[in-house]
């Protein structure tokens, strides 16, 4: 297995950060053929999704978690900014991680998709995501 961990700056408004480019950066130096690229962000309070993005669907992302899980006072968990209980749920709903096959070096993702880092947790603008990569 060929691993490596990456910061990402996600600064101090919740994002949906577009991982690929590094992806494929990644793939590249690990010379890889067909197998199974794995990523994961070792926090509790983000996640990632493989979404279209730049044509809105990672805004009405950002919305939708906004609906499903406001940032208000229901949160049993209260340290941090007003409502970060809700950024400690997040991973239940988002997972903490995404495989996503390779064939021939390359990411087999449909046209419109990315792998993102979903970050909605403002008191934390430095996130690691690792990425392992199986030959198959």
């Amino acid at each position: 297995m060929f691993s490596t961990e990456i910061e990402v700056r996600t600064g101090a408004e919740p994002v949906v950060h577009d991982l690929t480019r590094e992806i494929e950066k990644f793939l590249a130096s690990a010379g890889a053929g067909d197998g199974l690229l794995h990523a994961w962000v070792p926090h509790a309070t983000a996640g990632l999704v493989v979404i279209e993005t730049g044509a809105g669907s990672d805004d009405d992302l950002l919305r939708a978690i906004d609906e499903v899980l406001p940032r208000d006072d229901r949160w049993i968990h209260r340290h941090g900014s007003h409502g970060h209980g809700r950024d400690h749920v997040l991973p239940a709903f988002l997972p903490p991680y995404a495989s996503v096959p390779v064939f021939d070096g390359a990411l087999a993702t449909g046209t419109w998709q990315s792998v993102c880092l979903v970050d909605t947790n403002v008191d934390n603008p430095v996130r690691h995501v690792r990425f392992s990569f199986l030959q198959g």
